[in-house]
């Protein structure tokens, strides 16, 4: 056996571990992207898949099981469980949607501004954001809704300024790192504007670590938006949403059909369990990091 072929045998083990470990990490990642998709895709085809209206009421089929009109059974007026679970993906996405993008544009564009000028800015910056950390955002929205009334929108406000410091915090120690590295001085000795040298080049360099805190925070919202939609404040009935529906579904609990409240809270958890795998797999894949 030549040297290159005893190398070649002494390399090929390790080279297949590698492999094996970025197919098991990469299978993870698939997974969960996939039931992502999926919860997207049925919240947009949602009325050309869902095989009732969600609010048509049948007061012959109330508390029905699972059977081949109703596969998910219905609830107490009579209304199709699926359907309306369908029908629900959309107001349930919708909102986190609207408070991760807000919190994560307004939480960089602070974390970036506080960073690069520092000083007084910075300071004001950082204590707002501790001011704001020590609130929980349920808290916040419910304060919201005593003060400007029960709904959605007022949900999605209170909790994007809850969620500002969970991105912005994070943000911010990586761009002051960042801030100090000798490529940003070269810059700005020949010339480059500020705005450019943020744009062009700091900003690029943490949009991987703000994707990753976007996508984990983004489970964390829908949590708080449903229970916000659970104690009556969020969308209003007859809507479907799936925080409302767990609501709905618990005087079914007591009369022995939980299925409302049981398939709602599932679709839930797993819709979490997945944001948060994906929210890993990308920070291992971008960031590098080994959790």
């Amino acid at each position: 056996m030549t040297s290159y072929q005893i190398a070649a045998a002494v390399r090929r083990p390790g080279r297949f571990g590698r492999l094996r470990a970025l197919a098991r990490g990469r299978s993870t990642l698939v997974a969960a992207g996939l039931v992502v998709a999926v919860v997207v895709l049925v919240a947009v085809f949602a009325p050309v898949i869902a095989p009732y209206d969600p609010n048509a009421v049948d007061p012959m089929a109330v508390y029905q099981g699972s059977s081949p009109a109703h596969w998910f059974g219905t609830d107490d007026t009579g209304r199709d469980i699926l359907s309306r679970m369908l029908y629900g993906a959309r107001p349930s996405l919708i909102g986190p949607a609207l408070v991760t993008v807000a919190s994560g544009v307004l939480g960089t564009l602070l974390a970036v501004t506080a960073a690069w000028f520092g000083g007084w800015w910075d300071r004001i910056i950082s204590g707002a954001l501790d001011v704001i950390f020590g609130f929980p955002g349920l808290v916040l929205a419910v304060t919201g809704a005593a003060v400007f009334g029960a709904g959605l929108r007022i949900a999605v406000v209170t909790l994007s300024i809850a969620y500002l410091p969970y991105i912005a915090r994070v943000v911010r120690g990586a761009a002051l790192r960042e801030r100090r590295l000798p490529y940003i001085s070269a810059l700005l000795m020949l010339g480059v504007p500020s705005w450019r040298v943020c744009l062009r080049h700091l900003l690029p360099n943490l949009l991987p670590l703000i994707l990753v805190q976007v996508t984990t925070s983004f489970g964390y919202i829908l949590l708080d938006v449903a229970a916000f939609s659970f104690i009556g404040l969020g969308t209003q009935p007859p809507d479907p949403e799936w925080g409302l529906m767990v609501a709905g579904g618990t005087s079914g609990i007591l009369a022995g059909r939980a299925e409302q409240s049981l398939y709602a809270g599932l679709v839930i958890v797993v819709f979490v369990i997945a944001c948060n795998l994906l929210g890993s797999g990308l920070s291992q894949r971008l960031l590098g990091e080994d959790r």
